[in-house]
């Protein structure tokens, strides 16, 4: 991938600690006062602004079927308005979610999700597209 800059240094420390080893507490360290999904499809949270305590509960309820989910970053691609970064996920389904109960299976999903930051370098929110369909039909597949 190259050399990254410090504000993808950053983001990789978010994505790392926060989504992939649930370190929940660290997101003081990352986000700012206010956290906006701009657009992501599908997810509960899509177009609206969270305080710190509501993005902490939004990863716990989002990690809670996938404990040790992990996102493998693909490519970055930065601009004064943010970066971009294509992705690959996955996890064990460990965790009921309504309709599908814990498989024990692997699950794996794509996306791509442009991150905003503010004048501090603290996140500020994302637009994101993501396979929650794969994701549906895996779960599926495995029901």
């Amino acid at each position: 991938m190259g050399s990254i800059s410090p504000r993808m240094s950053l983001l990789q420390e978010f994505l790392d600690r926060v989504w992939s080893a649930g370190e929940i507490d660290q997101c003081d360290r990352f986000l700012a006062r206010q956290y906006t999904i701009r657009h992501d499809p599908g997810d509960p949270w899509d177009g609206r602004t969270l305080d710190l305590d509501r993005f902490k509960e939004r990863v716990r309820i989002s990690r809670a079927p996938f404990p040790d989910q992990k996102f493998d970053v693909q490519q970055w691609f930065e601009n004064d308005q943010g970066i971009a970064v294509t992705w690959l996920w996955s996890a064990t389904h460990r965790g009921d979610i309504p309709g599908f109960p814990a498989s024990g299976r692997t699950i794996t999903m794509s996306g791509a999700t442009v991150y905003h930051f503010d004048a501090d370098d603290r996140l500020t929110g994302h637009w994101q597209v993501t396979d929650r369909l794969g994701i549906y039909r895996q779960l599926q597949s495995h029901a």
